[in-house]
C-alpha cells in the first residue's frame, strides 16, 4: 500500500472494479493515498473482497435498516469517522448523498461519472451519447456538491465515438479510461495539488476554471 498520510475511504454498492484500479496503483506506489477502508451498503458486494484481499478494513451498514436517507448517512458518517478520512472517493456507491453527508465532507468527496460533464448527467449514459451521434464521450471525476453530478470538474478522459460500436461497447472503452483518470485525480488531493474552496477549485495553487483534459484511444 501506499505511504501516503492522505486516508482514503472507499465507498461501493458492487463489484468494485474502480476500486481494483486504486489498489493496484497503491500497490505499485504509483498514487499518494492511504487506502484505510471500504465501505459498502449491500454486504454482497464483491468489492468488499476485493479490500479483504488487499488487505484493507471494510464495513458495511444496509441502508434498509435505516429509517431515511439522512439517518443512513449519519450512521455511515460515524462508522467512516473512526478512520479518520481525509478524503471520500463514490466508486460505484449507488446512493444519493443527503445534504447533511455532503456538508459533513464538504471539499473531501469525489465521484466519477460516465460522460464528459456537464453533458449527460444522470443514468444510460452510453445509449444517450449513441442515440445523439456524438463524436466524444468519456468520464469525468469531480468534486460531490448537493447538486448530483454538478460539482465542480476536475479531470476528464475523453474518447471518440465509433459509430459501429454498441453501449456495452461504449461502455467497456469509458470503464477503461476511469480506472486511469480516478486514481490520478485522487491523488492529485493526496499530494495536495488539488484543494476546494468556496465552491471552486484550486489546482496547484492556481484556480481551475475548466477541467483538465486526456485524450484515450
Amino acid at each position: 500500500m501506499s505511504k501516503s498520510h492522505c486516508r482514503t475511504a472507499v465507498l461501493i454498492s458492487g463489484s468494485g472494479s474502480n476500486l481494483q484500479s486504486f489498489i493496484d496503483k497503491a500497490a505499485r506506489g504509483e498514487i499518494d493515498l492511504e487506502l484505510s477502508v471500504v465501505f459498502s451498503n449491500k454486504p454482497d458486494a464483491y468489492g468488499l473482497t476485493r479490500a479483504d484481499t488487499a488487505g484493507i478494513a471494510t464495513e458495511c451498514l444496509e441502508h434498509r435498516n435505516y429509517a431515511d436517507r439522512e439517518a443512513f448517512d449519519c450512521a455511515v458518517a460515524e462508522v467512516l469517522d473512526a478512520y479518520k478520512p481525509d478524503l471520500i472517493v463514490l466508486a460505484g456507491f449507488m446512493r444519493i448523498l443527503s445534504p447533511w453527508f455532503v456538508q459533513h465532507y464538504e471539499g473531501q468527496i469525489l465521484n466519477i461519472h460516465p460522460a464528459l460533464l456537464p453533458a449527460y448527467p444522470g443514468l444510460d449514459t452510453h445509449q444517450r451519447v449513441l442515440d445523439a451521434g456524438e463524436e466524444w464521450h468519456g468520464s469525468t471525476v469531480h468534486f460531490v456538491t448537493e447538486e448530483l453530478d454538478g460539482g465542480p470538474r476536475i479531470l476528464q478522459g475523453r474518447l471518440a465515438v465509433n459509430p459501429d460500436e454498441t453501449a456495452d461497447e461504449l461502455c467497456a472503452r469509458v470503464q477503461a479510461v476511469e480506472h486511469q483518470i480516478y486514481p490520478e485525480a485522487a491523488s492529485w488531493f493526496g499530494r495536495g495539488r488539488l484543494q476546494f474552496r468556496d465552491g471552486h477549485i484550486l489546482f496547484d495553487g492556481k484556480p481551475l476554471n475548466e477541467p483538465v483534459l486526456k485524450d484515450y484511444a
